[in-house]
């Protein structure tokens, strides 16, 4: 869940997120990656030590100032090429046709403009290119998605933008993308917080 205003909430969410729960989804998502690769909303680095010598360079991009200065520290233990860029995914400052793989890890929950991210996302990849992600989103169940539903006007405002109900799937196909593999299902926890899509798609 990427951070893009509240100045007190980047150390609360990163705490969270260090969570060892998330690590098998880090691990699986972060071994596809290939090439050059761009992490939307790279946050402090947590995904940083999963990276392998497959992977040429890493561009880490991050609105958060704060943020960035976490990931930097985490990048000094890597030993792998990684370069930090403060910016919006709406809006990458790479060039068209730049990168082999775009990595996001619960990140189109809290993006303000998730189509205007993912047609940057289609920019940048070279042909042949690869999205891989996990994104927590809108539950099918209906009765779990009702209580999304309520929840998200105050989750947002509580942390960072998070929305519970972005339908993830849907997002990626009715934005230019189509899903080459997908996982759903809920991980440990309230399931209104907790149902997951992994997968790869590339750009149509």
């Amino acid at each position: 869940m990427r951070i893009y205003t509240n100045v007190f909430l980047p150390r609360l969410c990163d705490l969270a997120m260090r969570s060892s729960r998330f690590i098998p989804y880090r691990q699986r998502v972060i071994a596809a990656a290939q090439g050059r690769v761009l992490e939307i909303g790279a946050g402090s680095g947590l995904n940083l030590p999963f990276y392998r010598a497959h992977v040429q360079e890493v561009l880490a991009l991050e609105p958060t100032a704060r943020l960035v200065g976490l990931a930097r520290r985490r990048a000094r233990i890597n030993g792998m090429p990684i370069a930090f860029i403060e910016a919006s995914a709406e809006a990458i400052p790479l060039d068209t046709a730049s990168v082999d793989t775009v990595v996001t890890t619960w990140t189109l929950c809290s993006i303000p403009h998730p189509g205007a991210a993912l047609a940057e996302i289609r920019r940048v990849l070279k042909p042949g290119g690869r999205m891989l992600f996990v994104e927590h989103g809108a539950s099918p169940d209906p009765t779990v998605r009702i209580w999304q539903d309520r929840l998200t006007p105050a989750w947002k405002r509580l942390s960072g933008g998070c929305h519970l109900n972005r339908p993830i799937r849907d997002l990626l196909v009715t934005n230019g993308f189509q899903i080459d593999q997908l996982t759903t299902g809920y991980m440990p926890g309230p399931k209104p917080m907790t149902y997951m899509s992994e997968g790869s798609a590339h750009p149509l």
